[in-house]
């Protein structure tokens, strides 16, 4: 635990201050004191006086700058007192002061954890996840408001007994690995990049089938040092269909119920993501069969696809992931569909990557870019065939 502060950050702090009220005039130039000839046969006494209330002024901001920092990074050390420290008279906190203070306390906190209880790496903002998955996510109403629904019940649970699995099926493109993105970056304060998320992807750490025995032992024994390490951990196994049945079989241990009178060896909370293109033909062709006979796409629902879904994974010939203990012994909390993207979706994907890079954009470009896609099927040309993967590279032809 933090036990003070650093003599060193005053000196970052006072780069805080800013000038004091009516030190400038307008434009940002020097403002003439008033009646100086008056003032300078007067005598130096005032401008002492003047200057003395000015530095203590300077120092009361200062200290307020300090008590908001200290309360930000050591809460434990900040009492009631302190909790809105007394602003000094004629001063206050500016924008570009509370950014400099943000911008400070973002640098300190990613060095060392800056709580004394809990863990500081993780958040749950589940409303910022709740707004990712509705503002960013699109033509996936399905996946929305199953994996936010899924996640916050879980990780609310007061003692879960089993680890949360999420199996997302679809075509490339879709949304699948950016769902899972949005998911690290809510529920950790560092998102990807944290010690408690984990990545595997399955052509790229477990390629080769001889090596299955060192590849288990490689996965199990990341996951035990994560669980050790962090209370709540994510793991996200991308292109699932592909893991060796080995591996399937050794995340059984991590993903059976535990019975209430057995100490739970792992982390108490843990959430497993399966990312996979396998069910996705399924996914479209139940989605193109529904709206060829009137449906619309918000109506579609899991009872129209998860029956598809789950038959078409277990009786995948080229692909042990629909053979393995995980699906067969419905270990898998939640198989979520994919569903294809329109051209509307593309056009959102594209506006979506301009404005991700403060590029201007129009709507003339916006076609243009949804126009460049592939869709099918042949004769109705609805979905795109790559969702929306390589839009934030077609946006350079556009670029001036």
């Amino acid at each position: 635990m933090l036990r003070g502060p650093r003599r060193p950050l005053w000196l970052l702090l006072l780069l805080l201050l800013p000038p004091p009220p009516g030190a400038w005039g307008h434009g940002g130039h020097a403002r003439p004191r008033e009646g100086a000839e008056e003032a300078d046969s007067a005598g130096a006494w005032p401008a002492f006086q003047g200057l003395r209330e000015r530095l203590r002024a300077a120092g009361a901001l200062s200290r307020r700058y300090w008590a908001l920092f200290r309360c930000r990074v050591w809460p434990a050390s900040c009492g009631k007192d302190e909790e809105a420290p007394a602003r000094p008279l004629g001063w206050s906190l500016p924008l570009l002061g509370q950014q400099y203070l943000d911008i400070l306390t973002t640098w300190y906190c990613s060095l060392q954890d800056c709580c004394d209880s809990g863990d500081c790496r993780i958040v749950n903002n589940f409303t910022g996840l709740e707004a990712d998955l509705r503002v960013r996510l699109h033509g996936q109403h399905l996946a929305r408001e199953l994996v936010l629904t899924a996640a916050r019940g879980y990780l609310e649970l007061p003692r879960p007994d089993k680890a949360l699995a999420l199996s997302f099926h679809g075509w490339s493109g879709t949304g699948k690995n950016f769902v899972a993105r949005m998911l690290a970056e809510n529920l950790y304060r560092d998102g990807l990049r944290s010690d408690c998320v984990k990545v595997f992807i399955a052509t790229l750490h477990f390629p080769h089938p001889k090596y299955e025995d060192l590849y288990k032992e490689e996965l199990t024994g990341q996951i035990r040092k994560t669980q050790e390490h962090c209370p709540q951990t994510l793991f996200i196994l991308d292109e699932a269909e592909k893991l060796h049945p080995g591996l399937l079989e050794a995340l059984r241990p991590y993903l059976e119920r535990q019975a209430p009178e057995k100490p739970r060896a792992e982390s108490p909370r843990t959430i497993f993501l399966f990312l996979s293109n396998l069910g996705g033909n399924i996914i479209n062709e139940v989605v193109l069969n529904l709206l060829k006979t009137g449906w619309s796409r918000e109506e579609i629902g899991m009872e129209h696809l998860e029956p598809h879904l789950q038959a078409e994974i277990v009786a995948s010939t080229d692909s042990g992931f629909g053979h393995s203990c995980l699906v067969k012994e419905n270990l898998i909390d939640f198989f979520i569909p994919f569903l294809p993207l329109e051209y509307r979706h593309v056009r959102l994907c594209a506006r979506d990557a301009f404005l991700s890079q403060e590029l201007l954009y129009t709507e003339e470009a916006l076609d243009e870019i949804a126009k460049m896609m592939v869709y099918v099927p042949k004769e109705e040309q609805l979905f795109s065939s790559q969702g929306c993967k390589s839009i934030s590279q077609r946006i350079n032809y556009f670029l001036p």
